[in-house]
């Protein structure tokens, strides 16, 4: 079991999430072990996802709200990135030991960070980490499967020691992998862990629509430098599932467009070069961190 000193701080980027924001505020408000402090960031909302954060603040001295401007549109990757930023640098704990991205669409258990800081606690170089997302379908939770490696961006949890080696987020595209493949590259382990569930009411790039969700993760991954030929293994396989052919049109036509505009890829030469030594290792049957 975790420390019960265990000290943590959430920072929630939301957009427009009044639907389900609710649910998201209850799992916090019923956790065994409650954050430090929370940043409820309102990232430019036109509905009433204000007011539902300027109400729990109330309600709860550990809760912030922090209001951004409307940039007029939804922005990918670098956008949630900049409003977690600018959440992090109004943080006033300065003694926590894990900072967390959470998203405001999830429900979760009320032991769920509990359980979550017993495994950072048996692993010393466990530094980032977090549940298994799960939508619900037919009334059934259904795994969103992934590289045992990754968590998914709507819930992240970063050991301090890490999270400093890594040097924060990059505001691009493709943050929530890189994050990772950075600190794998800095000798830390990250992982999903399979058997906390977080129930995400809003479907993974649902916003978007498939198409447009689609040529979003091609520019991702052209951005964060993945090699060419390990994209078109991705889109080969992909025409086998659902939705078939769109998701892997998509995704080949975002890479291409990317390196056809010339689009600026991460400023890190060396972790793009250990993305594409996992990568090849991976097209070639090797033990890589995409097993």
């Amino acid at each position: 079991m975790a420390p019960i000193n265990a000290r943590y701080v959430i920072i929630t980027p939301v957009r427009d999430e009044e639907a389900y924001l609710r649910f998201t505020i209850e799992s916090v408000l019923n956790q065994s072990i409650r954050p430090s402090e929370w940043v409820l960031v309102n990232d430019g909302s036109s509905d009433n996802t204000g007011k539902i954060i300027e109400d729990a603040a109330r309600k709860h001295s550990w809760i912030r709200p922090l209001h951004r401007s409307d940039r007029g549109f939804r922005q990918a990757g670098g956008g949630v990135v900049q409003a977690f930023n600018d959440a992090y640098s109004t943080l006033t704990t300065s003694d926590w030991d894990f900072v967390v991205k959470l998203d405001g669409d999830l429900s979760f258990e009320p032991d769920y960070f509990e359980r979550c800081f017993g495994y950072f606690k048996s692993e010393p170089k466990l530094g980032v980490a977090g549940g298994a997302i799960y939508h619900i379908k037919g009334g059934q939770p259904c795994l969103e499967r992934g590289p045992a490696f990754h968590v998914r961006g709507a819930t992240k949890i970063y050991r301090r020691a890490c999270w400093e080696a890594i040097g924060g987020l990059l505001p691009a595209p493709g943050w929530d992998t890189l994050d990772e493949v950075k600190a794998q590259m800095l000798g830390w382990n990250t992982r999903c862990f399979a058997d906390l569930q977080l129930i995400h009411h809003r479907y993974t790039g649902a916003a978007d629509g498939t198409w447009k969700t689609a040529i979003k993760y091609g520019k991702a991954n052209y951005i964060s430098g993945y090699h060419p030929l390990f994209v078109l293994a991705k889109c080969a396989r992909r025409l086998f599932q659902k939705p078939y052919v769109v998701a892997s049109a998509g995704l080949f036509h975002g890479y291409v467009t990317s390196y056809l505009k010339r689009i600026p890829r991460v400023d890190d030469p060396q972790l793009i070069a250990y993305v594409r030594r996992q990568q090849i290792s991976r097209l070639v049957g090797r033990q890589t961190i995409w097993k």
